[in-house]
């Protein structure tokens, strides 16, 4: 089967589809990634073949949060972040109008892609099928992901409706732009997100249920499969600096923000190094996106590195809280320390606190040293923290998503 995988965004939103991705070549399928194209390398080390999406807009949205944040949620800074959100869509017209496959036998889209590479692949008669990294769909058991948590409740569905309401309505413009480039009667993102819920388009979500069960209420159609695991390039081997670091002293703290770029990298510098400091850390500080760098005697700073070989060697992890990072900390049965930025981060931060694997969650806009090394110094001495860790990733290593997905897509086909 000819499959493509569409997805958007920062490296969170793209390397678990790889492993999805390499899994369905592995059971015999011609698949294609379609990302932006600062993700090729990462893509090719899979085997597969990769279409890039014209533009990546996902840089400047990021820049418009952090104007957002510093701003104070000012009326100019959430029109500008709503303009930049606007504009991401529209350049994801684009994208995907020229990436589809016509000859494609299934398109996979991410949650991103899907408002409107659903519509491209019924006006092509291609199936299709939701890969969601995390949920959208409104349910009692908890709030919408891209609000705080809360506990099970029937205010949880109005909230969900309400998150869906403000993300179909950043989808507008770009929606009305895609049915005129197909000379479609136009369909308000609403109409389409109902017809999708009454098909019972098939979703599959890239998360665990040990770590978030699938809802009683959901429809049929809705799926947790399980992580689908990030392909680990084959013969890779790591820096000889990273190796002697970490056999020259006792396990070190892992801090990065992945494809986040916060505010001041300096400044973020100068609280970590003082942070490790006084909790009496050793650490291992990524540079990412926002181009961190911290180096001492007990620090060192690397670039992009498989989490799948790093984290499992650290004695806990600090990071923003994606969804990717969460299931990497949470695979490597390590603790951890979330510091979320902004969208879902908040939401997975929580889930960490309540799965017992973080003493609590460190919000950036108040991140100090002092509350980081607090932060550092329960989640490294309270054994408790670790022992859950080591718990939780004893059951996901039981687990296979990607192959959940691979079945459902043979059985699509018979």
């Amino acid at each position: 089967m000819r499959i493509q995988i569409i997805t958007a965004g920062t490296t969170g939103s793209v390397a678990p589809y790889t492993g999805l991705g390499h899994r369905l070549f592995a059971e015999g399928h011609d698949v294609e990634i379609v990302a932006h194209e600062r993700f090729e390398e990462t893509v090719a080390c899979c085997g597969l073949r990769m279409r890039p999406l014209p533009g990546d807009p996902f840089e400047e949205l990021l820049g418009a949060h952090n104007r957002l944040r510093g701003g104070g949620r000012s009326p100019l800074a959430l029109a500008r972040f709503a303009r930049a959100t606007e504009r991401a869509a529209l350049a994801l017209v684009e994208g995907v109008l020229a990436a589809v496959d016509l000859k494609a036998d299934l398109v996979l889209l991410s949650a991103l892609v899907a408002p409107l590479g659903r519509v491209v692949a019924q006006y092509h008669q291609i199936p299709s099928m939701g890969v969601f990294l995390q949920p959208d769909t409104p349910t009692a058991a908890f709030s919408p992901c891209t609000t705080a948590w809360r506990s099970p409740g029937r205010t949880n569905r109005l909230r969900g409706r309400c998150a869906n309401g403000v993300l179909d309505a950043l989808y507008a413009a770009a929606n009305r732009s895609l049915h005129a480039r197909l000379g479609l009667a136009h369909r308000s993102v609403h109409r389409l997100r109902a017809e999708r819920e009454r098909s019972r388009w098939p979703i599959w979500h890239g998360f665990s249920p040990t770590v978030l069960p699938r809802p009683a209420d959901w429809r049929p159609g809705l799926h947790v499969a399980g992580y689908w695991w990030p392909h680990e390039c084959a013969g890779w081997q790591p820096p000889g600096l990273v190796s002697d670091f970490l056999a020259a002293g006792p396990p070190p703290v892992f801090v990065g923000f992945g494809s986040m770029m916060p505010g001041d990298p300096q400044r973020l510098a100068e609280i970590t190094a003082q942070a490790l400091r006084k909790a009496g850390v050793r650490g291992v500080v990524q540079s990412g996106w926002a181009g961190l760098s911290v180096v001492s005697d007990d620090v060192i700073t690397v670039g992009a590195m498989p989490h799948g070989w790093l984290l499992p060697r650290m004695a806990a992890v600090v990071h923003h809280a994606g969804a990717g990072t969460t299931a990497a900390g949470l695979r490597a049965g390590v603790p951890a320390v979330p510091v979320p930025v902004f969208t879902d981060q908040p939401w997975w931060a929580e889930r960490l606190v309540r799965l017992g694997v973080s003493p609590g969650v460190l919000p950036f806009s108040g991140l100090t040293a002092d509350r980081l090394a607090g932060a550092l110094q329960r989640v490294t001495a309270e054994p408790r923290f670790a022992r859950r860790a080591t718990e939780l990733a004893a059951r996901l290593g039981l687990e296979d998503g990607a192959g959940a997905v691979s079945r459902a897509v043979a059985e699509a086909t018979c």
